[in-house]
């Protein structure tokens, strides 16, 4: 393992994410269902420190985020293997581009990522922002734009607030992966909402 995040998925969120990664000053390995020849223009856009992997190259970091449209997700995980991961589970269980709901059964859509990377440990952030939002500076106005994380494994929970924090964020920990994830999900209560927290006078 090194300090490199994997990202699989190349589109705008894992571009977003990517942004992220690199202004935490962590290296970036990203990954798509076509393969790194197919990401020459990305990894140019995204400058230097971002480099494109398959999918299976971004899954050996020891920080994997997931970033892949619902309908996909399956397909995008099938053939992977986990062993300790922390999986930042960045997708929104929605249809494209309608932006309907999928009906999850009653489970959080983050408890049915978990289902799907055995092995690997779960945290939900980073999809209540559109990818325009998440990937531009998050200091604004005096302030630092909030970033809701949820999970069950403290340790690893704590590592992806340390991630968001140095990217500039301020991230707030919302609890476990089922009470949290619900208020993350699309539909919950903190979808879509970008919050900036301005510091108080005496701060």
């Amino acid at each position: 393992m090194d300090d490199a995040i994997g990202i699989i998925g190349a589109g705008r969120l894992g571009q977003a994410l990517a942004r992220t990664a690199r202004r935490a000053d962590r290296l970036v390995v990203i990954a798509n269902s076509r393969g790194p020849e197919s990401l020459t223009s990305v990894v140019d856009a995204l400058g230097p420190g971002v480099t494109a992997g398959t999918t299976q190259d971004a899954a050996r970091r020891s920080i994997v985020a997931l970033a892949v449209p619902w309908a996909g997700i399956h397909d995008a995980l099938a053939e992977l293997s986990w062993s300790n991961e922390i999986v930042i589970d960045a997708t929104n269980a929605v249809l494209l581009p309608s932006l309907e709901p999928v009906a999850l059964g009653g489970l959080t859509s983050s408890e049915i990522v978990a289902q799907l990377v055995p092995g690997a440990r779960v945290v939900k952030a980073a999809n209540t922002l559109a990818a325009d939002v998440l990937g531009a500076d998050p200091r604004e106005v005096g302030g630092r734009r909030v970033m809701f994380v949820s999970g069950d494994d403290t340790e690893a929970k704590r590592a992806v607030l340390e991630l968001f924090d140095a990217a500039g964020f301020f991230p707030i920990d919302i609890g476990d992966l089922v009470t949290g994830g619900a208020m993350q999900q699309a539909g919950g209560s903190l979808a879509g909402h970008n919050l900036v927290r301005i510091p108080a006078p005496w701060e």
